[in-house]
Formats: structure tokens, C-alpha cells, sequence
């Protein structure tokens, strides 16, 4: 038995066929309550087909106390893509539709169907002796043709690296979406991509983006950070970024995932929700962090090297007075100083100190910081206000003109 799978999975393998020899890539797609589903195998079917085999696992989930409705709509979309793919399927690409239903309340949810067919992933794997790549999508994403040839040439190329993030852009026009819609997601992706611009301007380690659907994993990887967790919403940040702290994470930036923008009420938070609010409350302007939190973040960032010796004030830690007050307020509430202790302890050199460090401050405490400072009087501010400010800052020649032209521009930049 596979260690891993013996003590992490949470079910047997359940597909009884045999891998194909030559397998190297498994697509894992949890659906729930969706409409679209064909549509997103289509859209890989119809990839360029990569020179190794590929196999692609969908699980059809429900929880206990998932609505009737929604359990009738999930057999049928199960079956409906059951039968489609049923003509499709060859010795070197094949799709696994999996119902799993009745999982249990507590976790019944995204975090865990990905971890279901990312497991079986281990184990189609396992049984070749193979470390292959495991990618995650979304039953409403779609993807450029050159999608599984791009992971694949990407994993051979960088033969060290844990995992990637896969660029992503959502669609800003089109016929399918109302326009309030468009506009929505404009302004959601560019405050997206107005964040991780943000913390590689103050120099953090970890700026990548952390979409569900846009990454993907070496299975060795994967096991050695204790799979996916089962979390019913951010399962993707919560797990990219400990695939990131093992280093060598890379970003793939010659293909493109197409992640939908509509509206969803199936989680607390992100893509889906962050649009239903949008319309729900007819807005005309997003809000983001304010600029002023990124060089704050900055600041702090900039004194991590001095944090080293002993001879910095505890009272304030050597931040200069207008920066002292806000940060000093969260490393109080964060326990700081006993996390420095220990850091200090555990570090013979600078490097083993910065990397020990940024344990401490990983992305989910960065998260932690910029709330605190909203939170505490650096309040959010209009989207496209605090990205001008960004650009000023960090000396781009390009003119900020509006949300769509800021967003290509990001977009552009990300792929270089």
C-alpha cells in the first residue's frame, strides 16, 4: 500500500482499470451543481494532444446535506458525461466519471473532491512507479488548445520543480454573460493580479497566483505535503502554497486556463461570490487594498535581514516612526517576539534565517497583515486609483486609462 494514500486518503482507489503504460498527466475536476461540465471536457478533448498518455478523473460530489434538487442534477450531469465520453475514450486519453455522493457534512465540499480524484491520481501513478504531474481544472473552465502540450513540455524543462501555477484569464466580453457581469470579473482579475504585483513589490518570496483551476502538481510533491486538504473553500491558496514552500515552484505562462466569471453561491468567498456581490449590490466601483499597505508590507519586509541580531529594540523593532505604530500593533497580536525567539534559535546562517523566517511569515499571515491594516485605519480603496499609485511607484511607463487596459496590461506583464 502506498504510504501516502494509507494514511492520507480518505477512500480506496476506485478505478479498476489498468493506467496505460506510457501515462504522465491526470486532469482532476471536481463538479458540483454544474451546468457546464461537457462543455470543459470538450474543451480538453480538443487539446493538442501532449506525447504522453493522459487520463482525466471528474468527481460528481454531493454532501449529506446537499438539496434534493442539486443531488437529481448532479446523477444527471454524471450520467450525461458518462455517456459522452464514452465514444471519446482511447488507450492514451481517458475520461474517469465518478459519482461520490452522501460524503460527510463536515468537509463535503470542493477541498475535498479535489482530493478524492487527485488521490485516486496518486495511485494511477503508483501503480506504474511513475512521478507523474496531477493538474488541477474546473468543471466550468475551458483552456487554449496548446494546454496539455504546455504542461507537459513545461514538466520536462524543469525536471526539479515541485509544481506550477498556469496563467489564467477570465473572459471580459462575449454574448454568454450580461455586461455587468464583464465588468465584474474585469475588476475581480485585475485586483487580482493588482495583489500579487503588490507582494512582488514589497519582496516576498511567495507572489504567485493561487487559482483552483491554474495549477499543477508533481504527484511526489503532492504526497510529501500531505495532499490537498479538505477545505470547502481556499483549498487552492491553503495548498499551492505548501507545494511552494518545498522551493522551485515555477509559473507555466505559454498556455491559459479560461476560469468562468458567473455567479456562485456554492462558497463563502472568491471568484463566484466576489461577482454575485458585484451585481447583488449594483456596483460601479471595486475596492482593494490600499497601496499604502504594500509599503507598509514593504518597510517590514526590508527589516527581515536586521530582525537577525540581538540588538533590535523589542519595543519597536528598529521600524522607523510612521511605520512603527500599524506594524507594531500586528506583531504584538501575532506573537511575534516568541516567534523571532525561535527563529533565531533554529538559524546558524542568514539564509537559513530568512527561509525560516518566511515560514513564519507565510502567505496566509501576509493575508493577516493587509487585514490588519484595513482593519486598523489603512481602509480599501478604489481598484483603479490604487494600481496608478503602484505603477507611479514602481517607475512603469505605462498610463493607467482604465480597468480593461490595466488588466491586458497585467496580464501581458505576468507572461513575460
Amino acid at each position: 500500500m502506498n504510504f501516502y494514500l494509507n494514511k492520507y486518503g480518505f477512500q480506496p482507489p476506485f478505478i479498476q482499470s489498468k493506467p496505460h503504460p506510457e501515462l504522465e498527466m491526470v486532469i482532476v475536476i471536481p463538479c458540483y451543481d454544474e451546468d457546464n461540465l461537457i462543455t470543459s471536457l470538450n474543451a480538453l478533448y480538443k487539446c493538442e494532444k501532449p506525447s504522453s498518455a493522459v487520463e482525466v478523473i471528474v468527481i460528481v460530489n454531493a454532501g449529506k446535506q446537499t438539496t434534493e434538487r442539486i443531488k437529481v442534477k448532479n446523477i444527471n450531469t454524471y450520467q450525461a458525461a458518462l455517456s459522452w465520453s464514452s465514444n471519446l475514450n482511447t488507450p492514451t486519453f481517458h475520461f474517469h466519471i465518478s459519482i461520490a455522493e452522501e460524503l460527510p457534512k463536515k468537509h463535503a465540499g470542493v477541498g475535498l473532491a479535489r482530493k478524492i480524484g487527485m488521490d485516486e491520481a496518486v495511485d494511477r501513478f503508483d501503480q506504474l512507479d511513475k512521478d507523474g504531474v496531477i493538474v488541477c481544472f474546473d468543471a466550468d473552465a475551458l483552456c487554449l488548445p496548446n494546454y496539455l502540450q504546455e504542461i507537459e513540455k513545461h514538466f520536462i524543462n524543469h525536471p526539479k520543480t515541485p509544481g506550477c501555477s498556469i496563467h489564467y484569464e477570465h473572459p471580459v466580453e462575449g454574448t454568454e454573460f450580461e455586461p455587468a457581469i464583464y465588468n465584474g470579473i474585469i475588476n475581480y482579475e485585475l485586483h487580482l493580479r493588482y495583489y500579487n504585483q503588490g507582494l512582488k513589490y514589497a519582496g516576498l518570496p511567495y507572489a504567485y497566483h493561487t487559482v483552483g483551476s491554474s495549477m499543477a502538481v508533481r504527484s511526489s510533491a503532492y504526497q510529501k505535503q500531505g495532499g490537498m486538504n479538505k477545505r470547502k473553500a481556499g483549498e487552492d491558496f491553503y495548498f499551492i502554497h505548501k507545494i511552494i514552500a518545498l522551493g522551485g515552484f515555477t509559473e507555466l505562462k505559454t498556455t491559459a486556463v479560461l476560469p468562468s466569471p458567473r455567479i456562485s453561491d456554492r462558497v463563502p468567498f472568491g471568484t463566484g461570490k466576489a461577482i454575485g456581490d458585484w451585481i447583488a449590490e449594483d456596483k460601479t466601483v471595486f475596492e482593494t487594498y490600499a497601496f499604502e499597505s504594500f509599503e507598509l508590507l514593504k518597510a517590514f519586509v526590508n527589516c527581515i535581514p536586521r530582525f537577525r541580531t540581538d540588538n533590535i529594540p523589542s519595543h519597536n523593532y528598529g521600524l522607523a516612526p510612521d511605520e512603527n505604530d500599524l506594524i507594531y500593533g500586528f506583531l504584538l497580536e501575532q506573537k511575534f517576539q516568541n516567534a523571532l525567539d525561535e527563529i533565531r534559535l533554529n538559524s546558524k546562517t542568514e539564509a537559513a534565517f530568512i527561509k525560516r523566517f518566511f515560514r513564519w511569515f507565510d502567505a496566509f499571515k501576509v493575508l493577516k497583515f493587509m487585514h490588519f491594516l484595513r482593519d486598523n485605519g489603512v481602509k480599501n480603496q478604489p481598484v483603479f486609483q490604487e494600481v496608478t499609485k503602484l505603477l507611479l511607484r514602481t517607475n512603469n511607463t505605462q498610463i493607467a486609462i482604465d480597468e480593461v487596459v490595466m488588466l491586458l496590461f497585467f496580464r501581458d506583464l505576468e507572461k513575460k
